[in-house]
């Protein structure tokens, strides 16, 4: 995680602290110089430094005579896909993210995360885990260890890897405990809040109730999951076959133990020895629109089929993707114990 501070230096600076703060840094060689209102006007690197050297520039002199006012950035909330594409062709490492008035707000590492997603994330921590007794009893379903780490835990650092910066935990049974364990986020470097659930109110009920969403779509999960889904790719075939809503799915095979035949009319045309068919199972994982968040009926019992089938119903784009890796939900004890042991052996990062 990058620490803003080690990465800002003010423009009347002498390059001589320029050059003793890049030493610090060891790595990710690269100073952006501020304003006194903490507007970004450039950056310095060690090559800078040694070119401004090498014209005879004084390390007495401020870091502004030689700094560098062409760079790449981002603008908070209004990311451009093409431009995070660029930037990881490149192989740019360091780029800062910016607000309206050019000041810094964060810094991403493209080093050590896979892409910067323009979503929110809402996620569903609210249920029971009836199935799970008696490890529900005083444990939240979500907060149930697996590699000594939280499942929803799990969720929420491979959602950080895909860049995403704010996120909503719905919760309800034991919600505290959940609420305790990541508090604002700022220990992990994002922004969580919290919709606490009065009452259940099914899988998309929640969504409706906060207004804090700062991109144009969402994604909604359920919490129990452990998928190790490429989440770019979710939100590129989302954005590219210009969806309304993507609904994640993941394979279930079904083999008949018996011949099937192919009957018309009583005449049999074909038949297939044992076949296996395979189907696509709802796997909890939404990407939406924000727009069509505020035509959920607000606090009412409303699950993502409702929001499927409402969609569905006035001819709007419903799109599946396919789950290429790992998936399972774990709602019994038998999937439980599956995802300790899958965990050894699954690439979830």
């Amino acid at each position: 995680m990058i620490k803003k501070e080690q990465h800002i230096i003010n423009q009347d600076a002498p390059i001589k602290a320029a050059l003793e703060k890049l030493t610090a840094l060891g790595e990710n060689l690269t100073l952006f110089i501020t304003d006194e209102t903490e507007k970004v006007l450039g950056v310095i690197t060690d090559g800078d430094i040694r070119r401004g050297l090498v014209k005879g520039i004084q390390l007495s002199e401020p870091v502004s005579q030689i700094m560098n006012k062409q760079f790449k950035y981002l603008t908070e909330n209004k990311y451009s896909f093409d431009l995070i594409a660029e930037l990881k062709a490149r192989s740019i490492k360091i780029v800062p993210i910016v607000d309206e008035e050019f000041r810094i707000v964060r810094f991403i590492n493209f080093a050590e995360i896979k892409s910067i997603l323009p979503v929110d994330v809402v996620i569903m921590a609210g249920g029971r885990g009836e199935r799970l007794m008696p490890l529900t009893r005083t444990t939240p379903k979500p907060m149930l260890l697996i590699n000594g780490k939280p499942i929803i835990e799990h969720n929420v650092d491979m959602l950080a890897t895909y860049g995403v910066h704010n996120m909503i935990i719905s919760v309800h049974y034991l919600g505290d405990q959940i609420k305790s364990h990541f508090g604002d986020g700022s220990s992990k470097e994002i922004n969580i809040t919290f919709i606490d659930e009065d009452r259940p109110l099914g899988t998309l009920g929640s969504v409706r109730q906060t207004k804090g969403y700062k991109h144009d779509d969402v994604i909604v999960m359920n919490s129990d999951l452990l998928t190790n889904i490429n989440f770019e790719d979710f939100y590129k075939t989302f954005k590219d076959s210009d969806a309304d809503m993507a609904i994640a799915t993941t394979g279930y095979n079904i083999t008949i133990p018996y011949a099937v035949l192919e009957i018309s009319d009583g005449i049999v045309k074909s038949f297939k020895e044992k076949p296996t068919y395979t189907y696509f199972s709802n796997a909890g994982i939404y990407l939406i629109k924000r727009k069509y968040i505020d035509e959920i009926p607000e606090n009412s019992f409303y699950n993502a089929t409702d929001l499927i089938s409402d969609l569905i119903s006035k001819n709007k784009k419903v799109i599946s993707y396919a789950i290429l890796g790992y998936w399972l939900d774990i709602g019994r004890h038998e999937d439980y114990l599956k995802a300790q042991e899958d965990f050894k052996h699954i690439n979830f990062r």
